[in-house]
């Protein structure tokens, strides 16, 4: 027996505000998506208690009251977190999303079920054009982000210059896209870890570690807003 699938994350005061400027009521969002879609056991009262938190719409349930608020599924979801919540927020088949990224469809399903990716750097890089990832969510979906951030690290902590090509390749991305945000990155890096030991006294180097750890830590929060037009 396939496993239920969890339902996707829900912006249910993003619901109710697209419905009202429709003018519509929730009886009317019912009828429509038991008329157009089938869903006969949708009522006014399975909409209200959606659009109050109360209960959460299916992935089919959320494609046909998208349709029906003409808006696309993203724009009632909140932020998707997993390849299968990307692909429903585009409104996208199984099927599209495995042709645009080059792989067979079970193996894109299997892919989909265990939320874990396994396709090559080129079909990774269309998977991204496909579903029109940002970097960020390209690194999550792909289960990337602890081998980038394990490279951040190394890269404020010794030469950047010789991290460039291998976190360009992870991030499928040409190496001048993320030379000068890893220059950054370490300038940025060491120079906290000057102000802190500049502090001087004798827990100026407890505290310059602590600075370093939680600067290191967080590497993947510092690094993001300094690569241009890819948040």
């Amino acid at each position: 027996m396939q496993a239920s699938q969890p339902t996707p994350p829900f912006d249910f005061p993003a619901a109710r505000r697209l419905r009202e400027a429709l003018g519509m009521a929730p009886g009317h969002v019912a009828y429509g998506m038991r008329a157009g879609y089938g869903l006969t056991h949708i009522t006014a009262d399975t909409v209200s208690a959606w659009e109050r938190g109360l209960a959460t719409p299916t992935a089919a349930e959320l494609t046909a009251l998208a349709a029906t608020l003409w808006c696309s599924p993203g724009e009632l979801m909140g932020a998707p977190r997993t390849l299968r919540e990307h692909r429903l927020a585009r409104a996208l088949a199984p099927e599209d999303v495995a042709r645009g990224a080059g792989v067979e469809l079970q193996a894109y399903l299997r892919m989909e079920e265990t939320d874990q990716w396994r396709g090559s750097d080129r079909q990774s890089a269309a998977l991204a054009h496909t579903l029109r990832l940002t970097l960020p969510d390209f690194i999550a979906v792909t289960g990337r982000a602890d081998r980038l951030a394990e490279l951040l690290r190394s890269a404020v902590t010794t030469r950047w210059q010789g991290y460039v090509r291998p976190v360009s390749k992870l991030l499928a991305v040409d190496k001048r896209t993320v030379e000068g945000p890893l220059r950054r990155l370490h300038e940025e890096y060491q120079s906290r870890m000057v102000r802190t030991l500049s502090w001087g006294g004798g827990a100026s180097a407890d505290a310059s570690g602590h600075a370093g750890r939680d600067f290191l830590d967080r590497v993947l929060d510092h690094f993001w807003p300094l690569v241009p037009g890819h948040l």
